[in-house]
């Protein structure tokens, strides 16, 4: 038994898509204080809110750690036993529009249903076109209160609108969004920003 477990967790681990090296013992918390190490530490090693389709929510500006940490908790969900599946928003919904075009959307949909949780990185950067907003609300609503959504976005929700096609679908995407969730908020500064001068310190 414990050997078919290893298996199947190597399996949801290698569907996952998940980036190998940002799991949690990766992150450095002392560069971001007001991020709380033991809240993270939970949504990673605790099921419960994916039990019950809640999402999470990550915002902050550029190379502050949302998809390290947004990554970190999905590899802790697979080891509890969780199904994930880690993509870009962009790709993502590339995909679906493709699926629309060939009237096989909810086909699409449905093979995403066997993740608990789908992680979605970058939203802001979908392109405010028709067609890849209406599939990615599509994609919001079928989720809605039947499975588990973790997202990035460098934009708050009062720059939204950029992102969806006209403030009805903008107001009802994020009232989906919002309504089982959980929202972390990240203000520090740049990663890369920081490992650049630090390089240039050193040289």
């Amino acid at each position: 038994m414990a050997h078919r477990q290893s298996l199947r967790l190597q399996r949801y681990l290698k569907e996952s898509h998940l980036p190998a090296t940002k799991t949690l013992s990766q992150f450095d918390f002392s560069v971001c204080a007001q991020i709380n190490p033991a809240q993270i530490a939970h949504l990673a090693q605790n099921a419960d809110w994916v039990e019950r389709a809640d999402n999470l929510l990550l915002f902050g500006p550029s190379g502050v750690g949302k998809t390290h940490l947004a990554a970190a908790i999905g590899h802790g969900l697979i080891e509890q036993g969780q199904r994930v599946y880690y993509t870009s928003t962009t790709t993502l919904v590339q995909q679906l529009q493709l699926a629309k075009r060939e009237l096989k959307l909810m086909e699409a949909l449905g093979k995403l249903d066997k993740y608990a949780v789908l992680i979605l990185d970058d939203i802001g950067y979908v392109k405010k076109s028709k067609l890849e907003t209406n599939v990615l609300f599509e994609l919001i609503a079928h989720r809605y209160e039947s499975g588990s959504l973790i997202i990035t976005s460098n934009q708050p929700f009062s720059e939204w609108v950029s992102i969806f096609s006209d403030t009805m679908m903008t107001v009802a995407a994020i009232d989906r969004l919002v309504h089982h969730a959980q929202i972390i908020e990240i203000q520090a500064e740049s990663y890369r920003k920081r490992q650049s001068i630090r390089r240039k310190n050193m040289s």
